[in-house]
């Protein structure tokens, strides 16, 4: 977020005072483009579609440097994992070498909201339009007068596909995503045009084409102006695609639009806010649509094909996924179970249903199915989190099954799905995973051989999904299961070197490996760590928070330790660095704002008796690293995984333990923040004064009564509380040390 200048406050009072700007509400605030390049890994996309709906939009470009676009996808099946059904419009005679033309655009003549898109083509003066529903989409091209025109088909994917032109100006078509989902097509053109075909480099006029890489186009007459393209998506099937196209069958392109516009107010007004300068608005709105980008529902009319077992099923429930929990259950799973209890219930619910289809319980679901990636089975962590906070509304017995036979059953090797391998029963005995001494031959063939062992992740991570087994063990009553599994928590502590103050691998027999927990282990340090190095997994002990500062011996020792790390140097030009670990971008010293790994550790200074710190931390990373452009974004956003912490810490609280019900404190950077909750109640944060200066928390008071800890439980956030601090432009070392 921008930092407005000093000279824009007077005794460290903003000038912004009113809830918003004149005539502006909040979906005004919300800048696709924002985070549009890429740090060094993947940018963030201007995506149009519905919240948490199937069909999604965006321009096939590089990223916002790039000055073409390839194509138009009708849909982006899954968040970075790929598309169906391109289209694009051409101008004067066409040929076969047509449809690899880039199309220029004006970044200037170019609109992006969350429901409707535009950009102006220049070399073929074409205007170009998108919205969604929610199973549908709307193109509107606008074409010059006096030239030749056509749209030009494709599809994206290897595979089997498929398009034929029907009577009516009607359009089906089938491709194959991801080797074996079938994608099905349904649409309807304005106008007349003439159908036609490319086979082995000619155009034909037949009206049918199936095979792989398929290419298919409609011409218009000269006169035509404007031609739109309204369709429905199928994983289902032809007919259900068809089907699906009566939600937009009798709508035109404004109502489509205007409805979309509607659909993101809701869910932007459940959040208001008052003070804060526009570029922080503009940040923590555009958070929050990011914030509604997946998991989405792909039911349809009661129906779902689920890749879990390649299998069409119905039920009474929604079915969501594309769902990369290892970014998402940090804060995004959190945030939701705010927001919205009742959708993320039936996001729980999906994951129950993906057990029973596969027989494991997921870890990064998407439309093929398991997509294995990172390392954990943290939807045991999510689950555990709804349990906790009340949501009950999933069939919690069927949920531990599964967490249970993860936990027992199932490999740990990241990148891998699948039954365990001698690696587990290491684990199992000793209670950690084994890494390899540098050089040494891998002895497992299932190890990935770019992701590796990743040894230390895979135990701390491993460490705090067996406490989630082990608690909501407790919770339903499931003792000796807890007696059984709550150890293995405590498994980080295997792992930790007393001498060098880090935790650091062994090999199977149980021998320390020496390492330079800075820059050793491969690309990524993946051989022990995972995208960042040990400065970073040294603080990945959420679940148990005392025992981690016991190791490094007391409050006073481990608060040096946090400060340490954002001071602590790279030993290394930053180019070096990154050529090792170039996951690791929003440096702060060793502190890594753009992984998530990272979320939690600034607020950690609130159980070492200097809350202030974090206060100020806090403010300095969102400042520093979420501007309000389109570097805006330090990290690879994983589809809602940051914009969720940015969410949090903007309204001036986080939930550092996903599995504990309770928030602490950081620092707010709105002066009221008022969350409108489903059960009709209100949740307030009023930060009296607050600002870019005045960031420090003199005193607090939770419904009126004195506040002298940096938490507060769900309950006390659900029953409709409010948390009111009165800020300071220094620090008041005294408040919330307990």
């Amino acid at each position: 977020m921008l930092l407005a200048p000093f000279a824009c406050f007077a005794s460290g009072k903003a000038i912004v005072k009113d809830s918003l700007p004149a005539g502006k509400q909040n979906i005004d605030f919300i800048d696709p483009t924002i985070g549009n390049v890429g740090q060094l890994l993947e940018p963030t996309r201007p995506t149009v579609q519905l919240p948490n709906q199937l069909i999604r939009f965006t321009p096939q470009r590089k990223d916002y440097m790039d000055d073409q676009i390839s194509d138009f996808p009708l849909n982006v099946v899954s968040h970075r994992l790929g598309q169906v059904f391109s289209i694009k419009p051409a101008i004067g005679k066409i040929s076969a070498a047509s449809w690899a033309d880039r199309l220029a655009y004006d970044h200037n003549l170019e609109v992006n909201k969350p429901w409707y898109y535009t950009t102006w083509l220049l070399n073929e003066e074409v205007n170009v339009e998108f919205t969604a529903g929610k199973k549908t989409g709307f193109y509107r091209f606008r074409f010059p007068q006096g030239k030749s025109k056509a749209l030009l088909l494709g599809v994206y994917n290897d595979g089997n596909a498929n398009y034929q032109f029907l009577p009516g100006n009607a359009i089906s078509g089938q491709e194959t995503y991801n080797g074996d989902v079938k994608v099905y097509l349904y649409g309807v053109f304005s106008e007349a045009g003439t159908p036609g075909t490319l086979e082995q480099g000619q155009l034909t006029n037949n009206k049918n084409i199936s095979g792989n890489g398929i290419k298919a186009y409609v011409t218009f007459p000269e006169q035509t102006k404007e031609v739109t393209l309204k369709y429905a998506i199928s994983y289902i099937s032809p007919e259900q695609a068809k089907k699906n196209f009566e939600e937009i069958s009798k709508q035109n392109f404004d109502a489509v639009s205007n409805a979309g516009k509607k659909a993101w107010n809701d869910v932007m007004s459940q959040i208001q806010v008052k003070g804060g300068t526009p570029a922080q608005l503009r940040s923590f709105y555009t958070a929050l649509y990011r914030c509604y980008e997946r998991a989405i529902d792909i039911t349809e009319d009661g129906q779902y094909y689920s890749g879990f077992d390649k299998q069409i099923h119905k039920d009474t429930r929604p079915f969501y996924t594309d769902d990369w929990t290892w970014d998402t259950y940090l804060a995004l799973h959190p945030l939701r179970t705010i927001l919205n209890p009742s959708r993320e219930e039936d996001m729980l619910q999906s994951f129950v249903r993906m057990y029973d289809q596969s027989g494991w319980m997921p870890t990064f679901p998407v439309l093929f199915g398991d997509h294995a990636c990172m390392n954990g089975f943290h939807s045991s962590v999510v689950l555990l989190d709804g349990y906790r906070k009340g949501l009950r509304n999933f069939d919690v017995e069927k949920a531990y099954e599964g967490m249970r036979k993860n936990a027992t059953e199932a490999t740990m090797l990241p990148w891998r799905n699948g039954p365990k391998t001698s690696l587990e029963d290491i684990y199992y005995t000793k209670g950690y995973f084994p890494a390899l001494r540098p050089g040494e031959k891998e002895t497992e063939p299932l190890v990935h051989s770019f992701e590796k062992r990743q040894a230390v992740a895979v135990t701390l991570g491993a460490a705090y999904d067996d406490w989630a087994l082990a608690e909501l063990a407790g919770d339903l009553n499931k003792k000796t299961d807890q007696q059984l599994f709550a150890p293995r928590a405590k498994n980080y502590k295997n792992l930790w070197n007393a001498d060098k103050q880090f935790f650091l691998p062994k090999d199977s027999k149980g021998d320390w490996i020496d390492i330079n927990v800075k820059y050793d282990g491969g690309l990524g340090g993946r051989e022990f760590y995972d995208e960042n190095n040990g400065w970073t997994y040294l603080w990945q002990v959420q679940q148990d928070i005392p025992g981690l500062i016991g190791l490094m011996g007391g409050k006073q020792s481990f608060e040096n330790r946090l400060d340490q790390l954002f001071r602590e140097s790279l030993d290394m030009s930053r180019y070096q660095f990154w050529s090792k670990f170039p996951d690791a971008t929003g440096l702060v010293g060793q502190y890594s704002m753009g992984n998530e790994p990272s979320f939690h550790i600034p607020y950690l200074y609130n159980y070492t008796g200097a809350p202030w710190k974090t206060q100020q931390r806090i403010r300095f990373l969102l400042d520093t690293w979420f501007k309000d452009n389109i570097f805006g974004i330090p990290g690879d956003e994983d589809g809602g995984g940051m914009s969720a912490f940015v969410v949090f810490s903007s309204m001036g609280f986080y939930p550092v333990t996903p599995g504990l019900p309770e928030y602490t404190i950081g620092s707010p950077v709105f002066e009221k923040v008022s969350i409108a909750l489903p059960n009709k109640k209100q949740f307030t944060v009023v930060a009296h004064n607050s600002s870019s200066v005045n960031k420090y928390i003199q005193q607090a008071k939770f419904n009126g009564k004195p506040l002298n800890k940096p938490t507060f439980t769900h309950q006390q956030l659900v029953d409709g509380g409010t948390l009111e601090l009165f800020m300071g432009p220094k620090p008041n070392k005294s408040w919330g040390v307990e």
